[in-house]
C-alpha cells in the first residue's frame, strides 16, 4: 500500500473535490468512513483499501492532515471547497509565522494576509515550518511574523489546525512584520 499516495488522494477528496467522489461532508468537514471507502473502491488502485489502512496512513504521516473519530474522517485544514468548514476558535501563542515567496511580500505588507482561494490563512507555530511552506514557491522564502496575541485581543479569530498549523480568517497588515 502506498500510504503517501493515499494521503494525497484523501487530501484531494476531502479538501478540494468531495463532489468528484460524491462525498457528503457535514458542516465540520466530516464524512463517514464507509462512504469514503465506497467512493475510493470505485478506483482499481484502492479496491483493497480498508479502514485500518487509513489509520496506518495517519500514523506514518509526518504531517497530521486527517482526523478519524466515531466512524468518520475529515481533513484538518487546507479546504478550498465553497462551503466553509467551521473550526473552533482558540487563543493563539504570542507570535505565529507565515512563509511566502519574495514576490508576495510587498502586497502582503500592504493588504495583510488573505485566504486567496482557501478557506483560511495558514500560519505556523514556528519558523521552520513557515520556511518549508514558503519553499513551495520560492527557494529563498521570506518569513513574516504575525503578532497573533495582539491581533486576537483586538478581535481577530484564530483556529488551531493541528500541532504546527494555525488558521485565521484574515490578518490585517498592522499585525505583520518581517521576521529577522
Amino acid at each position: 500500500m502506498d500510504y503517501q499516495r493515499l494521503s494525497k488522494e484523501l487530501s484531494y477528496a476531502l479538501r478540494h473535490a468531495p463532489h468528484k467522489y460524491e462525498l457528503e461532508l457535514d458542516e465540520q468537514g466530516w464524512v463517514s468512513i464507509e462512504q469514503l471507502l465506497y467512493a475510493l473502491h470505485e478506483q482499481p488502485v484502492w479496491r483493497q483499501l480498508h479502514e485500518e489502512d487509513l489509520h496506518i496512513m495517519m500514523e506514518r504521516s509526518d504531517k497530521k492532515r486527517h482526523e478519524i473519530k466515531e466512524g468518520k474522517i475529515r481533513a484538518l485544514y487546507g479546504h478550498s471547497i465553497p462551503k466553509k468548514i467551521m473550526k473552533e476558535e482558540k487563543e493563539p501563542p504570542d507570535a505565529l509565522y507565515h512563509g511566502t515567496a519574495q514576490r508576495f511580500v510587498a502586497l502582503i505588507l500592504e493588504q495583510g494576509l488573505q485566504p486567496k482561494g482557501r478557506q483560511y490563512v495558514h500560519l505556523s507555530a514556528e519558523t521552520e515550518t513557515a520556511r518549508q511552506v514558503g519553499k513551495r514557491r520560492d527557494d529563498r522564502p521570506v518569513i513574516l511574523r504575525v503578532d497573533a496575541k495582539t491581533a486576537w485581543l483586538d478581535g481577530v479569530k484564530f483556529y488551531h489546525g493541528n500541532e504546527m498549523v494555525w488558521l485565521a480568517d484574515q490578518v490585517d497588515r498592522k499585525y505583520i512584520s518581517l521576521h529577522s
